[in-house]
């Protein structure tokens, strides 16, 4: 039986090997996918050692842990719904359904839909196999969720994603210009139902165990400098910077909290998971309650990453900010990818549940 965590340890050493190099150059991640093509973790099922193969690539690399955490995303969420759709090995698969982006259009035709229209964000379609798309339908207003190959004709990747990080992660616009839709997942309603509404706190969950994964690689990149290249400050007293007093106790802070936060994003998948098996019997407060905790770990793993991988630059000093390192990476990603949507509101959904025990409304983001 194939461990799959050996699996993801030895893709991630591949990819950090030259993590700063592919980064500076900003090509699409092709090979990157190819790569977890080839590894075999496309397959993986297991929802707990997804969320840990998710961590361990996301440490490497910030962008291929992005990929492979929507990958493992999109394929849960297409079993939400009743519709029988097929998994096939080796394939990737993304999606196209910013919920304030609603610019796609459904128009009936005699074997299905056809879909028309742009979306402006689109993480990891431009390199997908299989796409799971959302688009309203131009006779009735319902909101469709379906499937599509994502190399079908009618479809244009605008390769337009020019932001300062998670550059490899293929999230430029799309446009979808008559292509033919037949594999119906199900239908969206306004009052969406607690099991279907599990897709939107799904995608806080993924970016709150990233979160916890750039603050994992930060520090592994960090210590690694500061054991072999960082020199202490000439009054410490000290002949390495690894008996620094002031480096070691802010090493202990973050990893402290990083640990913290990384507990608390588990135990947020597994309560997402539990949800998932109650299936129909899910009830409105319990997918409350879930989606609360997952609020909980967006809420400290947003603050954690951007803490973490700015405070690494005090550990690794001045030299440690040369370009050939790429240490900034760890805080541009987490700088855009933190900015996804406003992690205040989902403080305000903890408060709100905390104080007077209000669940958070089914909206594309709670």
């Amino acid at each position: 039986m194939t461990n799959w965590l050996d699996v993801a340890h030895e893709v991630a050493a591949t990819l950090r090997s030259d993590a700063a190099d592919r980064d500076r150059a900003n090509q699409p991640p092709a090979k990157e996918v190819e790569l977890l093509r080839q590894s075999g973790l496309l397959n993986v099922g297991d929802w707990t050692q997804q969320q840990r193969i998710g961590r361990i690539i996301g440490a490497a690399d910030a962008n291929i842990g992005h990929l492979l955490g929507y990958h493992y995303l999109q394929i849960w969420r297409s079993g939400l719904f009743d519709a029988p759709f097929s998994v096939r090995p080796d394939q990737f698969w993304a999606g196209v359904s910013n919920p304030l982006d609603a610019a796609l259009e459904l128009s009936p035709a005699e074997d299905g839909f056809v879909l028309n229209g742009r979306k402006t964000f689109a993480t990891g379609a431009a390199v997908a196999d299989r796409l799971v798309v959302s688009a309203t339908r131009t006779d009735n207003g319902e909101k469709l969720t379906f499937l599509l190959d994502g190399k079908a004709g009618g479809i244009t990747y605008l390769d337009d994603w020019d932001n300062i990080g998670q550059r490899l992660t293929a999230s430029g616009g799309v446009n979808f210009e008559n292509v033919a839709v037949t594999e119906i997942l199900g239908v969206q309603p306004a009052n969406e139902d607690p099991r279907i509404s599990l897709a939107a706190i799904g995608f806080q969950l993924v970016l709150a165990q990233l979160y916890v994964a750039i603050a994992e690689g930060a520090l592994a990149e960090a210590a690694d400098y500061t054991r072999t290249k960082t020199r202490p400050w000439f009054v410490s007293g000290v002949e390495t910077a690894t008996e620094d007093p002031y480096i070691v106790a802010a090493y202990g802070e973050m990893v402290s909290q990083t640990r913290a936060a990384g507990l608390l994003a588990d135990e947020a998948a597994r309560q997402l998971w539990e949800a998932t098996e109650l299936g129909r019997h899910l009830t409105p407060a319990r997918r409350g309650e879930v989606a609360v905790t997952i609020s909980e770990a967006k809420v400290v793993s947003t603050k954690l990453v951007n803490e973490v991988t700015s405070r690494i630059f005090e550990q690794v000093g001045a030299r440690g900010t040369a370009a050939k390192y790429g240490v900034d990476r760890f805080w541009r990603n987490a700088r855009t990818l933190t900015l996804h949507d406003p992690v205040v509101y989902k403080a305000r959904e903890v408060g709100e549940h905390f104080l007077t025990g209000a669940r958070p409304a089914h909206t594309g983001y709670s």
